[in-house]
């Protein structure tokens, strides 16, 4: 079963029927009856109905979602979405207004691209008349300010389904129908406003469908004759290729594809934007970022970017099937990938179905081939490994301290307990170097706006309390991320995490790409020093850490990076406290 899936229920319709003095009381019992566990919230006047109503339903013996604070929003949507992407539940978060909704930002996007179930929440401005309802306008002329023309407008390009409350809505009916959404195949953000008279009207009581009683529904099963083509041109394929970015969403596609790849040596490789741990990194058959200019046969299973077009793409010959749960991307404007099949249906099912469908088509005469096959897959991957490990050692004197071999020492370190969440950049090769192998083991950024891996790892390591969650990230997007919120909010609660900075207080964007797109040599900006391409001196990202409660070192030294990293974990796991440890590289295209 996708772990995304509803909880089995008896087929009764009744709707529930629950003690609720006010709407707010509904709207939290109705995210209780949708499994609804934590609500990420950060202050405001007007959405002070999930404080009251949640302490209420706890102090009444009724079961309610816990209140999680997050002091800035950013950082709490990134939290939800570590937490759903590691417990497969969904997850809320609640914000003042539409100046709230604003700091959400990049995070939204993130949320838009990543798969997972999250209900955003903002409060409403009241409009009614001073005293004409509870929760009407009252003292304080920003109460005026804070009303927009369509608060839902500043985020409805990035959600799957918005709406704003109304007195006149059956508020819990409307709380599930957003969950029955967002956890709707391809799952994703949804959006509601929640004014406040609306929050504050009274009620005798609240009866209301539950999340389950309107249906979350399953995806579509995938097409028997399309699976049948898939499948011959696998068996018969001489250069095949997998290719992953999102199936391990769903944990259980991780064992299923090992299975079917074992089946056949099919080689496994990243797509060209990677989000999810969808095979072990250490796998005989995994590939990484292998080229495709010599695959005949390309199975992309929930892909959105399947190959860089400009660097890697597979012949025009190739033939190519790509299977998701939305194969045509209607979530992006511009799609020039072409493929020979597009199959809708989950990755799960698909891989299933395969397996069924190439066990009764392989012959005794297929054998050698796949033999020959799983045997140069491996002899690759075992080279590949080998030259990573040497590179990196040739590199352990450096001074600054070199990012691969850093990389390197943090993948030594870490073992199958972890869970990491990777937002450093491809030149710095974390991915490669990792041995991780269990599912739900490895997260990268699933879309383009940096900040995600602090927030996230703070959501996931409340999803998952016995794991030592790991947050890799360089420090322009450790910045983007609001960091010293998250920090708090896991000393608070006793979630920590462990950040590992790359500080080479340097803009890839603005140092690499400005040579790809205007040359080193004839770019006014090489001339003068890439301005605007650096931020030194920097933040010190481990006083900061100290000063929200959690352990600070800096290391400068190659020698002492195993160290600073055991310290780290050390503090996380014995002292419950989370650990910022930053490492000094050299700037990018600079000389220290």
């Amino acid at each position: 079963m996708n772990k995304h899936a509803g909880p089995l229920r008896n087929d009764s319709r009744a709707w529930v029927e629950v003690p609720a003095d006010d709407n707010g009381d509904a709207m939290i019992a109705a995210m209780a009856e949708a499994g609804v566990d934590y609500v990420f919230f950060t202050s405001g006047s007007e959405i002070g109905f999930y404080q009251e109503a949640i302490a209420k339903a706890h102090a009444q013996g009724r079961k309610a979602p816990k209140l999680i604070t997050v002091t800035h929003e950013h950082a709490s949507l990134n939290a939800a979405l570590g937490y759903a992407a590691v417990s497969g539940k969904p997850a809320v978060t609640a914000a003042h207004v539409d100046c709230g909704t604003q700091h959400y930002g990049g995070a939204v996007h993130t949320a838009f691209h990543s798969g997972l179930p999250v209900v955003i929440t903002g409060g409403g401005s009241p409009t009614s008349y001073p005293g004409s309802f509870p929760g009407a306008r009252d003292g304080g002329g920003h109460i005026w300010l804070q009303q927009s023309f369509d608060q839902n407008g500043i985020v409805r390009q990035y959600t799957k389904w918005d709406h704003r409350m109304e007195l006149q809505d059956n508020v819990g009916l409307m709380i599930s129908r957003a969950l029955q959404v967002a956890r709707t195949e391809p799952c994703g953000p949804v959006y509601l406003t929640l004014p406040r008279e609306v929050s504050l009207y009274k009620v005798k009581g609240a009866r209301f469908p539950t999340m389950d009683q309107l249906g979350v529904a399953r995806p579509a099963a995938p097409d028997a004759e399309g699976i049948r083509e898939i499948a011959r041109r696998l068996v018969k394929a001489e250069n095949p290729f997998v290719l992953v970015a999102r199936s391990g969403r769903n944990p259980a596609t991780v064992p299923a594809l090992v299975r079917l790849c074992e089946l056949m040596a099919l080689p496994v490789a990243q797509s060209g934007l990677r989000s999810y741990q969808c095979f072990p990194l250490n796998h005989p058959l995994y590939m990484s970022g292998a080229s495709l200019k010599d695959a005949d046969v390309v199975l992309a299973l929930d892909v959105d970017i399947p190959w860089h077009a400009d660097s890697n793409p597979p012949p025009d010959s190739a033939w190519v099937a790509m299977t998701d749960v939305e194969p045509a991307k209607r979530r992006i404007p511009t799609m020039e990938f072409t493929a020979d099949l597009r199959l809708t249906a989950g990755a799960l099912p698909v891989i299933e179905a395969l397996e069924a469908e190439v066990r009764k088509l392989i012959t005794p005469e297929d054998q050698p081939r796949f033999v020959a096959r799983a045997e140069r897959c491996a002899a690759a991957s075992a080279k590949r490994r080998t030259d990573l490990a040497e590179d990196a050692k040739s590199r352990a004197s450096k001074a600054p301290i070199d990012p691969r071999w850093l990389s390197y020492r943090i993948a030594k370190v870490l073992d199958n307990n972890c869970i990491v969440f990777d937002e450093t950049i491809a030149q710095n090769q974390l991915h490669d170097y990792l041995n991780l192998s269990q599912p739900g083991a490895y997260f990268h950024n699933p879309a383009s706006s940096g900040g995600w891996a602090q927030g996230a790892a703070f959501g996931a390591k409340l999803a998952a309390p016995d794991k030592d969650v790991i947050a890799v990230s360089g420090d322009g997007f450790y910045m983007f991320g609001t960091p010293i919120h998250a920090l708090w909010a896991a000393r608070h609660y006793k979630a920590p995490f462990m950040a590992v900075v790359y500080q080479n207080r340097s803009y890839s964007t603005g140092t690499l790409r400005i040579n790809s797109v205007y040359g080193a040599k004839d770019s006014y900006a090489a001339k003068a020093d890439y301005d605007g391409g650096y931020f030194d001196p920097p933040i010190d990202f481990a006083k900061e850490a100290e000063a929200a409660g959690a352990y600070g070192e800096n290391v400068t030294d190659s020698a002492q990076i195993e160290g600073a990293l055991r310290r780290g974990l050390k503090a996380m796991r014995e002292e419950g406290r989370p650990a910022v440890i930053s490492v000094w590289l050299a700037r990018l295209l600079q000389k220290d």
